[in-house]
């Protein structure tokens, strides 16, 4: 298995200069993983002659970046915005080959005030297909996660519940080729958020998972991260539902329990055993 972190506990210290990328990219290599995910609000910029370096101190810590996540909001009721968004994604693609980056992390968008269901899914579904030819042309895949809240939003995910979150799902897949293109990373805890089991959800989205994030939270109902194998996320048994059906995936450790350095250092070995439990489990 492939393992990498998106390290969130550290966006503040990133974002501020206290510590680099390339600092990160040394504490993934430090803790054994193969891959350090990374965010675009990091990023010193976005063309090639700015992003070469970070590919090069990824490459100096021998560590990969699988992948980078955005912050799409295609269910802001402005069209000029929504429409602004989908040339964003594109930008974000880019700046993902100069990287060599091979996943994106898409997102439905926000919950904005006076938007209705069935107009936010209408919006969310033309913006997370409306980039996927230009990534495949690129050799990136676009994952749409069932997610809570982005860095910087100010609301939670329109998709957070996860009747909203099936019906994209269901309505992004492609007529001719059973896909199109949209994939998924299936995030382990944050149906918990809106009190919901994360494993129907599972259950129902597993042949169109790319990428895993492995979190976790203190408790149900309430968005409250906590150290990945620590909480209510029930891991074990995603992780024996992954492993039955083959999954071969990026398992990337979303670390965002604000607990400092010492909150990485207990996640990822905690991860890596359930895994491999899991695996001994379904043997």
């Amino acid at each position: 298995m492939r393992m990498s972190c998106l390290p969130v506990s550290l966006y503040a210290d990133i974002s501020t200069g206290q510590r680099t990328l390339a600092d990160w990219f040394r504490f993934a290599a430090e803790l054994g993983l193969n891959g350090a995910d990374i965010s675009v609000a990091h990023l010193p910029g976005w063309d090639a002659a700015s992003l070469a370096p970070i590919r090069r101190q990824a490459e100096d810590a021998g560590v990969a970046i699988p992948m980078m996540v955005t912050y799409t909001d295609f269910t802001h009721p402005d069209p000029a915005i929504r429409a602004r968004q989908t040339d964003v994604l594109r930008a974000c693609i880019e700046a993902a080959t100069h990287l060599g980056v091979g996943y994106l992390r898409v997102t439905a968008g926000q919950k904005h005030p006076g938007v209705q269901r069935a107009e936010g899914i209408a919006w969310a579904c033309a913006g997370l297909t409306a980039c996927v030819t230009d990534a495949s042309a690129a050799g990136v895949t676009l994952c749409y996660e069932n997610h809570t809240i982005g860095y910087g939003w100010t609301e939670r995910d329109f998709s957070l519940p996860s009747d909203i979150f099936l019906e994209i799902v269901q309505r992004t897949e492609g007529s001719s080729t059973g896909d199109s293109g949209l994939q998924l990373l299936f995030d382990t805890a944050n149906n918990l958020v809106n009190g919901e089991d994360p494993l129907p959800v599972l259950e129902a989205v597993i042949e169109r998972i790319a990428v895993v994030h492995a979190a976790d939270m203190a408790r149900k109902g309430v968005f409250e991260p906590t150290v990945v194998g620590t909480g209510v996320s029930p891991l074990a048994a995603i992780f024996q539902r992954l492993h039955q059906h083959g999954f071969d995936g990026w398992l990337s450790v979303e670390e965002g329990s604000k607990t400092g350095e010492a909150g990485f250092r207990q996640a990822i070995p905690l991860v890596r055993a359930l895994w491999e439990e899991a695996g001994e489990a379904r043997a």
